[in-house]
């Protein structure tokens, strides 16, 4: 029954979509024993690694190009490192969520396309993606330009919002920068070439380092030349990636621009807003933890230990996002190459390496549990109360690497809506709530409101699991065919024929 099923499927595909870099002819064989299962772990953890380390250092440098500039801000002076501060994590932190949400539509599309051998279309979708976040980026410059009279509402100082206000103006650009880099980073992902994108991103990060020093300290330019240079290093690697792909190196993938990038541009939005739904309803449950700490006893240790543990997890999350894209790809190429075995199996492979990998950071964490809160604090009672967190921290950094690859599976197979749905119930409706419940009723504190969230994500995870065990993979490639023949124009084609 199995193969008359799958039959279909594999002869369905146009021929070429074995130039999928996994190099498949064919789906896995059933695996019967341990044996099985061990030879086929070792040769799907060699494809998820080759995507997910340089997926991983790129997301690193990427993320240490705000983090530099907010270092050199804090010895220009600290209303200076406040403005940055607030405009990197509130403003650009927002817009970027949004921005990488809506750029993960192309995840699905391009990846599933890629795996069908439907190759031209990609770079196609990656102009729809381009328009849409373009007039989505023209829409968040509101954000910017009225940015001080809103952090002013939301309870910021006179000056700190003046002058975060004024850094956010300077910071317009790097909005358009985002605009244009996520979609090309997801038609790259697609084809698998990642290493350009680690070299381009080392590149800017090593170019991003001594121009900020120049500028901001040396030639004592100050927040002005910290903008000018961040907005200069995102722009780099928007055109270095742009000179990379018009250079031919993409083939087929890329054959011009092209006014088919304005055509059923509708059906791309609703499938983009739901991808940064799903992704800002995670990033903003975990800025609601701080928030709600703001409100406790002693708030001003809660949140400062909060933060400290919110900036290690931050850290640790690279690997998350390392581990994000590599399933989608994977999930993404294998469905659209009709390989269902493949892209179970590849799930069962992200999870357990992405369970070990969060069990090592919770490892490190345990053993260096009294070295590490002197670090980022001066103050013992600050100090106290990160050791205090240290157990709950471990937690997260197991879940919270296991959960973003299960939203890889997600955004791989085109569920983002679906998962926006058990987003809203498990963070929204459980998490928050309970949170709230054991840190304010029960006086738990900042423990109890973090136990609760956590509590929402372990549920949300939980249901992932099952989603995935539940799923029938031969019906997810047959509609990954559909997909492609519908946002490729194909079915009209068929029809006629």
């Amino acid at each position: 029954m199995e193969s008359n099923a799958e039959a279909p499927l594999l002869t369905s595909k146009n021929p070429t979509h074995n130039t999928h870099f996994t190099g498949d002819v064919e789906d896995i064989p059933p695996i019967n024993d341990v044996k099985d299962f061990f030879l086929q772990f070792g040769i799907e953890s060699k494809k998820l690694w080759y995507l997910a380390a340089p997926a991983i250092f790129t997301s690193i440098c990427q993320y240490s190009l705000g983090a530099i500039t907010q270092t050199f801000a804090g010895h220009v002076g600290t209303l200076d490192l406040a403005a940055v501060s607030i405009e990197n994590s509130v403003i650009a932190g927002f817009s970027l969520g949004i921005m990488l949400g809506m750029g993960s539509a192309l995840e699905t599309l391009c990846g599933q396309a890629f795996g069908a051998g439907q190759v031209d279309m990609l770079g196609v979708y990656m102009q729809r993606s381009w328009v849409i976040l373009f007039v989505t980026g023209l829409i968040l410059m509101l954000l910017y330009i009225f940015a001080t009279p809103l952090l002013l509402f939301i309870g910021q100082t006179e000056d700190i919002s003046q002058a975060a206000g004024q850094m956010a103006l300077w910071m317009i650009p790097q909005l358009f920068a985002y605009a244009f880099n996520y979609p090309i980073a997801k038609f790259l992902q697609a084809q698998s070439k990642i290493m350009v994108m680690a070299y381009i991103s080392a590149v800017a990060l090593v170019l991003h380092t001594f121009f900020s020093w120049l500028l901001m300290l040396k030639l004592g330019w100050g927040l002005w030349g910290g903008a000018l240079v961040l907005n200069l290093s995102w722009w780099f690697m928007v055109v270095a990636q742009m000179i990379y792909i018009l250079s031919g190196t993409c083939g087929r993938a890329w054959s011009g621009f092209s006014w088919e990038a304005f055509s059923n541009l509708w059906s791309f939005v609703k499938l983009s807003l739901a991808s940064a739904i799903m992704l800002c309803l995670e990033v903003w449950y975990f800025m609601a933890l701080i928030l709600f700490a703001g409100y406790i006893k002693n708030a001003e240790i809660a949140v400062d230990a909060l933060s400290i543990c919110m900036n290690i997890l931050g850290w640790a999350v690279m690997a998350s996002i390392g581990f994000n894209a590599a399933i989608s790809v994977r999930v993404s190429n294998e469905l659209g190459a009709a390989h269902p075995r493949t892209a179970k199996f590849s799930i069962v492979v992200v999870v357990i390496s992405a369970f070990l990998v969060g069990i090592l950071f919770a490892i490190f964490l345990g053993i260096f549990r009294n070295q590490y809160p002197a670090v980022f604090a001066d103050s013992l009672e600050v100090q106290q109360a990160v050791y205090a967190l240290t157990p709950l921290l471990a937690a997260c950094l197991i879940i919270n690497n296991i959960q973003p690859a299960l939203s890889g599976v997600a955004i791989g197979a085109g569920w983002q809506a679906v998962i926006a749905y058990i987003n809203i119930a498990c963070y929204y409706i459980f998490g928050i709530p309970l949170g709230l419940t054991l840190g304010f009723v029960a006086n738990w504190g900042v423990k109890g409101i973090w136990i609760g969230m956590l509590t929402g994500t372990v549920v949300q995870t939980v249901i992932l699991v099952w989603i995935c065990y539940r799923t029938n993979w031969d019906k997810e490639a047959s509609m990954a065919e559909k997909r492609i023949r519908k946002w490729s124009g194909q079915k009209e084609v068929e029809g006629e024929h």
